[in-house]
């Protein structure tokens, strides 16, 4: 991995001492709030305290704020203790509204009753999708983040009731509301508790009678969908019964939105025996997650790894691949790879299938040099997991871009999908963005950014889309290999004179060095990647190399006859 993403005071917070100093901050003002109300001549004294502990609230809700999931059952102290403030600062300056009394106490009761829920929306969590003698409808937690936003709301109208001597029935209502919403969603999580212990008990029983020949195991960080997403069309292409199993919630949720196959959702190792049928006769892997091991032990079955993509990053010849029985790999490159690096492993354990997702990936027409203005894709990798695998070209992208639209090029512009959670990363795509978008104003060329490259249009589409990739070291250059078009990649973990050595595709790629922190070497580049491409004839040659020398008629027909063989 690059490093940590945040640093200074941010990074701090983000951690657990940091969260922890945030959760003891919030009560700290919160007692302060408390105490100046009881002692102080005006209730202005008490304003500044309170609005502070609300306002460290409110931040530590900022993710749900946005839409996203908050915790449920933290700062319950911090919002108990605003709330008894709230009733003193009444009883200390003029007595409380009977009302106002209501709402404060049926607060507390809807702030209290989050950690009986949490316990049990943590038992709510879904087991399967799309299986048949258990229910097609997948169903999910409660949405507990609306009850913790509603019980805050609750908490800050008994405040501003307090302060401002306001009608104590809007805060007696808005209670009302939150503790009836919270025991809505009690009710709802004991529901849903309630039908996962009996998915679970009949889980065993469904998938043996649904008779799946094979699973797809997938176990990743959320976000990660398209690890599968480029397998699950090919998989059912095998016309075969399967499933995917997966070992997070998030990723439940990833699959269940991309296949209509079942989904089947086990978090432990003493989880697997349930899901292991007579019939299944494989199971297939896309990376190479600890949590493998956890099916890999049933000997049963065979096990094969497809990877998500074939590139020479380290990842590619980690020694974790020969736990499988087979790997399945896109051509003799992918095999020479191990040995090259020093990964000893038995020639039988590889089966050449190449890289089916190509197979409507156009070749080129006419060369490079004939084409007036050129588009551009510009498909960055991230940073990657651990410092030896940070090959992200993105600091540079800016530059690069400018000098691309400087020579009249359009660009697409489809960074990886992680780029967006590294700060420094997410910033760089930004700048990029905007310079698109500025030089789509004044000089009206096409360049396609944002979420119409990203989402809308495959990397198929934006290969298509292209005369010519500028990357780094990714899995997108071994794929674009296919188009015959020329590429550049950017040299950044590795001097550009040593980049081929470790880097061996690159031999078929205009180099350009961002090692050591600037980009030389860039015009020189751009010159042969737009002009006269001598690399041509050598890049049809590595071509098969790479990719497998498959008929392109039948190219992804191999990976679907070799698949079958195991099942």
């Amino acid at each position: 991995m690059e490093g940590p993403d945040k640093s200074g005071l941010s990074a701090f917070l983000a951690s657990a001492p940091g969260a922890r100093l945030v959760s003891s901050t919030i009560e700290v003002a919160a007692l302060a709030a408390l105490l100046l109300a009881a002692v102080a001549s005006s209730r202005l004294w008490a304003l500044a305290p309170a609005a502070l502990a609300a306002g460290l609230l409110a931040w530590t809700w900022r993710g749900a704020l946005r839409g996203g999931p908050v915790a449920v059952g933290k700062a319950v102290v911090p919002r108990v203790l605003l709330l008894a403030g709230a009733y003193l600062l009444g009883t200390v300056h003029g007595g409380v509204d009977p009302a106002l009394a209501v709402g404060i106490a049926v607060a507390g009761l809807a702030v209290l009753s989050e950690a009986p829920l949490g316990m049990i929306a943590r038992a709510a969590y879904p087991v399967t999708a799309n299986l048949p003698g258990i229910g097609a409808r997948p169903y999910r937690r409660p949405n507990t983040s609306r009850v913790v936003l509603v019980n805050g709301a609750a908490v800050l109208v008994a405040l501003v009731c307090a302060f401002t001597d306001a009608l104590g029935v809007i805060a007696a209502v808005v209670a009302v509301a939150a503790l009836a919403l919270s025991l809505f969603t009690v009710f709802q999580a004991l529901t849903r508790a309630r039908a996962r212990r009996t998915s679970e008990a009949n889980l065993s029983a469904a998938l043996t009678a649904y008779e799946p020949a094979f699973v797809l195991h997938w176990t990743a960080p959320a976000g990660t969908a398209y690890q599968i997403a480029m397998w699950l069309p090919y998989l059912e292409r095998l016309d075969r019964k399967f499933f995917v199993l997966v070992r997070g919630e998030a990723n439940f949720n990833e699959a269940v939105a991309l296949t209509k196959a079942p989904v089947v959702f086990r978090s432990r190792l003493e989880d697997m025996d349930d899901v292991v049928t007579p019939s299944m006769r494989a199971a297939f892997y896309v990376n190479t997650a600890t949590k493998n091991n956890h099916l890999i032990r049933y000997t049963n079955l065979t096990h094969i790894q497809l990877n998500h993509g074939d590139s020479d990053k380290v990842p590619s010849h980690n020694p974790a691949f020969r736990i499988y029985d087979k790997n399945f790999v896109a051509g003799q490159a992918a095999i020479d790879r191990f040995a090259a690096n020093g990964v000893s492993m038995p020639v039988e354990m590889f089966t050449v299938v190449g890289r089916p997702q190509v197979e409507n990936v156009a070749v080129a027409a006419k060369p490079i040099a004939s084409i007036a203005n050129p588009r551009v894709l510009y498909a960055p990798t991230w940073a990657g997991f651990y410092a030896d695998s940070n090959y992200s070209s993105l600091p540079f992208g800016y530059d690069i871009i400018k000098a691309l639209v400087a020579r009249g090029c359009s660009i697409v512009f489809r960074p990886h999908p992680y780029s967006r959670r590294s700060p420094v990363l997410n910033r760089e795509c930004d700048r990029i963005q905007a310079l698109l978008a500025e030089d789509r104003r004044v000089n009206g060329r096409p360049h396609v950014f944002g979420n119409q490259a990203e989402a809308k249009m495959s990397v198929t589409d934006c290969f298509n889309a292209s005369d010519v990739l500028v990357s780094d070291v990714s899995s997108v250059v071994a794929d674009y290999l296919y188009s015959e078009k020329p590429f550049a990649m950017v040299a950044v973990s590795t001097p550009a004179t040593t980049f081929t050595d470790h880097f061996p595709l690159a031999r078929v790629s205009y180099v350009i060095d961002a090692h050591g922190g600037r980009i030389q070497g860039l015009d020189a580049a751009l010159d042969d990647l737009l002009g006269s491409d001598p690399l041509a004839a050598t890049r049809q040659e590595l071509k098969k190399y790479y990719l497998g020398d498959i008929p392109g008629e039948r190219y992804a027909q191999r990976f679907l006859d070799e698949a079958s063989r195991y099942l």
